[in-house]
Formats: structure tokens, sequence, C-alpha cells
């Protein structure tokens, strides 16, 4: 199957695992199930059918609207499912028909869900964080050994644990500047990223701070946060890991220029 024909299946996939994610982002940080009960209408409570569950298009048919009370449902939906989708196939572009795009693939689903989070809650859910990671360890690792890259597999734990420690050793300098929550994502990016090379790491590693640092200063001149308000860090982190696996190479060697 050629990387074209398996980024359109991927994207395919993305739609209905961006619908899942919108539902874990919800539920994990109010400890509700992610399993039980079933989707339904935060207002009328009535259940969703299944016809009124598929990703994007019931949203369109609905016209953003719950069939049978007419509350606002919200664009976050299709835009989070559409976005996952775009990510799962540039995903498979980057990576290409390796036996670790699985393990990529399931990078790309746990930071989106993740970024939510953050974003909603300032929070990352250890319930999201641990078995994420114990499964990106597992695909990883089985995807190195088919793909005959051990090596890299060990980098990349070891990548995980310099990623993690840096990062908590600036956490108590800063004394609150960063939560735990940012200090244990670190590990789960740091695998990922210093799997494909130390440079890749690098490029994960301090790019956040650069583009955090901007949007920071941007928020405060535009008023849209003060100085005291709390400004979550995962969401930089993630977009450092992404510019990591897909052009950590590149963007070392332009540094080096």
């Amino acid at each position: 199957m050629t990387e074209e024909l398996l980024s359109i299946f991927a994207a395919l996939l993305g739609l209905i695992v961006g619908s899942f994610i919108n539902v874990v982002a919800y539920r994990v940080p109010l400890h509700r199930s992610v399993v039980s009960p079933g989707s339904a209408c935060p207002r009328c409570e009535h259940p969703l059918h299944w016809r009124d569950n598929i990703p994007v298009i019931s949203w369109i048919r609905l016209r953003g609207r719950c069939r049978h009370c007419a509350e606002r449902i919200s664009i976050r939906y299709p835009v989070v499912e559409i976005v996952t989708a775009a990510l799962f196939a540039v995903t498979v572009l980057t990576i290409g028909t390796q036996w670790v795009l699985p393990a990529y693939l399931w990078f790309t689903g746990v930071t989106v869900t993740l970024t939510l989070t953050d974003l909603d809650h300032k929070l990352i859910p250890n319930r999201i964080l641990f078995p994420s990671t114990a499964i990106a360890v597992a695909l990883l690792g089985i995807g190195a050994l088919l793909d005959g890259e051990i090596t890299s597999f060990g980098r990349g734990l070891l990548a995980g644990l310099v990623y993690f420690a840096v990062l908590l050793v600036i956490a108590l300098i800063a004394r609150g500047g960063f939560g735990f929550g940012d200090v244990k994502l670190a590990a789960f990016l740091g695998l990922y990223a210093g799997y494909l090379g130390w440079g890749h790491l690098l490029v994960s590693l301090f790019l956040p701070f650069a583009v955090g640092g901007i949007i920071s200063i941007l928020l405060l001149i535009t008023r849209i946060k003060g100085r005291k308000d709390a400004i979550p860090f995962g969401p930089y982190m993630v977009i450092g890991a992404y510019a990591a696996v897909a052009y950590g190479q590149d963007i070392v060697d332009w540094y080096l220029r």
C-alpha cells in the first residue's frame, strides 16, 4: 500500500479517533467513565442515536444543534475530528510505512487529547498520561524490533528520561512556574522525539520555550491574559514535539548553518 493511500485510511481513522477524543477530553477531567453512559445531549440528556454520532457529518446535518431540544452543539467537536484526521494523515506521510507508524499515530491521538485537557482545565490527567506512556513504550518497542531499530528505541527511552529530568530541574527552580503534569508529559514527548535522534530531542526541548515566550508576550500585550494568569505550557510542548518529529533534522541543520 502506498503512503498516499495509507494516509487516506489514516485520515478516516482519525475522524473516528477524534470523536472519541472529544469524549475522553471532556469526561476524564470530571472523573467520569468514557464508556458508560453513552453520548447524550448535555442539556436534555437525551441519548444520541448512532446517526447523530457520525464524525463531522452529523454536526453538519443537524446544523450544529441537538435534534431533540435544539441546544447548540459546539463547533469544537467537528474541528477536533477534522484536526485529528489531518494530523493522522500527516503522521503517515512523515513516518512512512514503518512498523513504528502505529506508535506515532498513538502519539498523535494522545497529544491532541492532552492538549484539550490542558487548555480546558490546565490539567494533564495521570489517568490518560500514565497508561498512554506504557502503551507508547510497548508500541514503539515492538515497532523498533520489527524495523531493526532497537538502538533508536534505547535512545528514545534515554531521551524521555533526559527531557523529564531537565523539565523537573526547571520546575523546581521556577517554583510553580511549571506544573508537574508538564514534567511527566516531557517523558512521553521525549520518547518519540529521541527515537528519531538527539537533534530532534533538542528541538522538542527548546522550541516550546521560544514559542511559549512569544505567544505569552503577545497575550500580555493584547491584555488577553494578565501577569498573574496561568498559561498552560503543555500545548507549547506538543507543538515543539510535532515540529521535532516532522522537521527536527531540518531545524538543526538550519541552526548549524
